[in-house]
Formats: structure tokens, sequence, C-alpha cells
């Protein structure tokens, strides 16, 4: 398998049961309705575990182009690689995004809430103030990618740099601490590639894509990336 490919498969699937979990949590009549806010962030950690383990010998799993950008400042990836695994990142976030919506097909209609609905997709806010929301994107990627590398520097055991048990919980404990303000991104293929599907898919009863709030959890995560990586190579490395 392609790295490509494998970039593409592992984020499709990391979307698939990520933005799966929190329509099950959302969505009117869903058994999982109202689990609450300690499931999602199980579920997510989760889905990138099975994304990460799925596809971890084929590409490294990346499944983030934050992350992706982040190792080849840290030079720990060829730059010749970036942009196609964004690339590949994008496609497999929108076709796992797509596949949610197929999965909760009848649950659109039974749920009136437009922005419900799109949190299932893509992150926002608790409350709107673009600087803050933008800090908040980039400590919890220097969180994620100052972890991910310090890891790998100190000897603990990384299956392919990226796709361990440990990294899920990595990913939860962002979650669980640092997510409440905007719904922690810390992924622009993550929140941007599901955006679009919301934007393009018949979705029952959908409102606005915000596309206004849309460059935050691109810009923060990537921002919050590279200063880690540089963090790394002046403190760890």
């Amino acid at each position: 398998m392609s790295y490509f490919l494998a970039e593409l498969i592992g984020t499709f699937l990391l979307i698939l049961l990520g933005d799966g979990v929190v329509a099950g949590v959302v969505l009117k009549k869903s058994k999982a309705e109202n689990a609450g806010w300690v499931v999602i962030t199980i579920g997510w950690g989760l889905a990138v575990m099975v994304g990460a383990y799925a596809v971890g010998h084929y590409s490294g799993a990346y499944l983030n182009p934050a992350l992706t950008i982040a190792f080849a400042v840290a030079g720990k990836l060829a730059w010749a690689k970036v942009l196609p695994m964004i690339v590949a990142q994008l496609i497999g976030a929108f076709l796992g995004a797509v596949v949610v919506w197929l999965h909760y097909l009848p649950h659109w209609k039974e749920t009136s809430d437009p922005e419900a609905k799109l949190a299932i997709f893509a992150t926002g806010p608790a409350i709107r103030s673009p600087f803050a929301n933008l800090l908040s994107e980039v400590i919890g990627t220097f969180v994620l990618v100052l972890a991910l590398l310090a890891f790998g520097a100190k000897g603990v055991v990384m299956a392919n740099g990226l796709s361990t048990f440990v990294t899920a919980w990595l990913i939860v404990a962002i979650g669980m601490s640092l997510g409440g303000t905007t719904g922690y991104a810390i992924n622009p293929a993550r929140d941007l590639g599901p955006r679009l599907a919301h934007a393009v898919l018949p979705i029952a009863g959908k409102g606005s894509s915000d596309w206004g709030y849309a460059w935050i959890p691109i810009v923060g995560p990537i921002l919050g990336g590279i200063i880690a990586a540089y963090f790394y190579l002046g403190f760890f490395h």
C-alpha cells in the first residue's frame, strides 16, 4: 500500500469513528443520545488508535496536516511527502464524514438543531472569540506534537512513531483537559474535510457551515505544531 492510500484510509477511519461518536451523542433517537463529553473524548481517542494501527506500518499514520508539517519541520519526515499526505488526509476526512451521514441517515430529520448537526462534522467555539479560540487550538496542538516527539526522543515505544495505545490516551487527555473551549480540532483535515462534506451533502435541516470560523481550526493547529517542533528541536533534540 502506498503512503498516500494509507493516509487516506487511516484518516477515513479516524473521521468515521470520531464524527460517528459525536453523531451518536447529539442526534435525536440515537441510542447514545446525551451520552456526554466523556464518551466523545474517549471515542475520538479510540478513533485515532484504530486509524493509526490500521495504516501505521505503511505511512507512519500521521492522519493530520499539522502533525505532518510539524514532523517535517523537526526532520522526522521528508518534505516531499508532506503535500501528498495532506491531500490524502483531506480526501479521507471528507469520505469519512460522508459515511457518517449515510450511517445516521434517518436521524437527521429527527434532529431540529442545525448547530448540533454542524457539530458532528466540524468544531466550533463554546464562546466565540477569535484570538482565544485560535490560542486554544495552538495550545492543544502544541501539546499533541510535543508529546509525540518527546515520547519518541526518550525511547518510549511508539510503533512507527505514532500508532500506539498511548497516542489514543494522549488524544483523550487533550480532549478532556483542553477541548472544552473549541472542541479541539487539533487537526486541520479533521475539521476542513467534514466541514466541506456538511456544505455539499443534502443533510435534512442543516444550517450554515460557519465558514467564518473555519480558518481557526486550520491555522491554529498548524501554528501549534510548528511551535512544538521548534521547541522540541531546542530543548529535546
